[in-house]
C-alpha cells in the first residue's frame, strides 16, 4: 500500500479489530450470555469487511491502474478473482 495516511488508517484498523477480538475471547472465558457475543462477532466483521474494501481501493487505484497503463490486462482478472474471495 503506497499511500502512507491509508496505510496506517488500516494499521489503526487492524489494531482496533485486534482488540476487539480479545474482548471476544473474554467474553467467551466468561461465559458472556451468546446474543452479547454474537453481536461483537459481527462487528468484528463489519470491520474487517471496511479494511478489506480499503485495501481493494488501494489495490484498483495504485497496483491495478499502474498494470493496465503498462499493457498488463490479466491484472483485471487477479482483480476480479480477488474481489469474488473478498465477497464470500
Amino acid at each position: 500500500m503506497k499511500d502512507q495516511a491509508k496505510k496506517q488508517a488500516v494499521l489503526k484498523s487492524l489494531r482496533r479489530i485486534e482488540g476487539q477480538v480479545r474482548g471476544l475471547q473474554s467474553m467467551v472465558e466468561e461465559d458472556r450470555y451468546c446474543i452479547d457475543v454474537l453481536i461483537q462477532v459481527q462487528a468484528v466483521r463489519a470491520a474487517l469487511t471496511q479494511v478489506g474494501l480499503a485495501v481493494l481501493e488501494q489495490h484498483a487505484k495504485g497496483c491495478v491502474t499502474h498494470a493496465v497503463q503498462q499493457g498488463n490486462s490479466e491484472i483485471i482478472d487477479e482483480m476480479l478473482d480477488a474481489i469474488k474471495k473478498f465477497m464470500r
